[in-house]
């Protein structure tokens, strides 16, 4: 006598004959050619600050299917779990305690606006210790005594922000981070803003302009090389390599000879990237002075971002600020919108135009 089948329970698909075990998210990723970052995001029915294709979508779901996963009960209702705790990381190597700090501005707008939504703040130590990578492969999991965490840092371990990532957690960067799949990330508009800048020097009438950055792909870096190549580009003047002077150590490469060089070329205002370290502003200001330009009426140099705190009291630079506290409110916002289960998304926040006083007309004698 034939034994009666067993019935499949509804909303679920067989699991795949011959299996013992529960399948696995990564599992999923795998079958589907997709990060497990990315399954994460479409079973969880959120965007997280990402945009994702229905193709990948679909793909996902045929994968979900095809193995039968169920998410782990355990595990959602463990991450359901709220304790009114946002958590603050920072991949610097110090920790902002100077109010002149290029970080402190964002801390301010961090805690304004969790205060008004009724968050307390944690504030993780691991750059105490050199960051992330210093303290081993799961230097982060620490953050998950909090209900979501924001990332600050130019520089962040990538693998680590996704595990997080595809496990659930809360994850809100400060900084554009699109290159990392599924990771939700706040930014100002810095191609806008640059590109502003170079409008700026172009109307001024300056036809040689050169950018001094730093050499690494850091995506602030990247938006301000690109807005300022499209501003050449719109003005009509030369871009190309010859246009970026990248370095690994400015105040090393950026010699006096260099800038005489330069100069000697025709090129009459110099653009700086403001960074963590404030090396290429630094850099540019002091062979300028050893030079002895007088700025702005041998050459003009602007920055694209502000000058680090010990030159901060000098000639307020041409450029943009950056709205710190602007970008720290709405990175919790994001992240307070995440906890919660709700689809984030936040427009890129303006920079704003800042005259200054170290850009002028050319010399005449050129």
């Amino acid at each position: 006598m034939e034994e009666p089948r067993k019935r499949a329970r509804p909303g679920r698909s067989p699991a795949p004959t011959g299996r013992t075990s529960r399948p696995r998210q990564a599992e999923v990723a795998r079958l589907a050619g997709v990060s497990q970052a990315t399954v994460s995001l479409v079973l969880g029915a959120r965007k997280q600050g990402a945009t994702i294709s229905e193709e990948t979508r679909r793909k996902v779901l045929d994968a979900v299917r095809s193995l039968g996963y169920v998410p782990d009960p355990a595990a959602s209702r463990l991450a359901a779990a709220r304790n009114n705790l946002l958590g603050v990381f920072s991949f610097t190597s110090t920790f902002p305690t100077d109010v002149q700090h290029s970080y402190y501005p964002f801390l301010v707008g961090v805690e304004q606006e969790a205060a008004a939504r009724g968050y307390d703040l944690v504030l993780f130590t691991g750059s105490s210790t050199g960051g992330a990578g210093a303290a081993g492969p799961h230097a982060l999991n620490r953050v998950r005594l909090a209900d979501g965490c924001l990332f600050l840092g130019r520089h962040a371990p990538a693998e680590e922000l996704l595990r997080l990532v595809a496990d659930g957690f809360p994850v809100v960067h400060l900084g554009r981070r699109d290159e990392l799949e599924g990771l939700a990330w706040v930014g100002a508009d810095y191609v806008s803003a640059s590109k502003e800048v170079v409008s700026h020097l172009a109307g001024l009438g300056h036809r040689r302009i050169v950018l001094v950055r730093e050499d690494d792909e850091a995506p602030a870096s990247t938006d301000r090389e690109h807005g300022f190549l499209k501003g050449l580009e719109e003005a009509g003047l030369p871009g190309g390599p010859a246009a970026v002077f990248r370095s690994a150590d400015p105040e090393h490469d950026l010699t006096a000879e260099r800038l005489r060089g330069w100069l000697d070329d025709g090129v009459t205002a110099f653009v700086a990237e403001e960074t963590d370290t404030g090396d290429a502003w630094r850099a540019l200001h002091g062979a300028a002075h050893f030079v002895g330009i007088d700025c702005p009426r041998d050459a003009s140099l602007a920055l694209l971002g502000s000058p680090p705190p010990d030159l901060s009291d000098g000639p307020t630079p041409t450029g943009f600020d950056i709205p710190r506290p602007q970008l720290g409110a709405a990175a919790v916002r994001m992240l307070a919108a995440l906890v919660a289960g709700e689809q984030a998304t936040e427009p890129l926040v303006a920079c704003a135009f800042r005259p200054g006083t170290t850009a002028g007309a050319p010399p005449t004698h050129l």
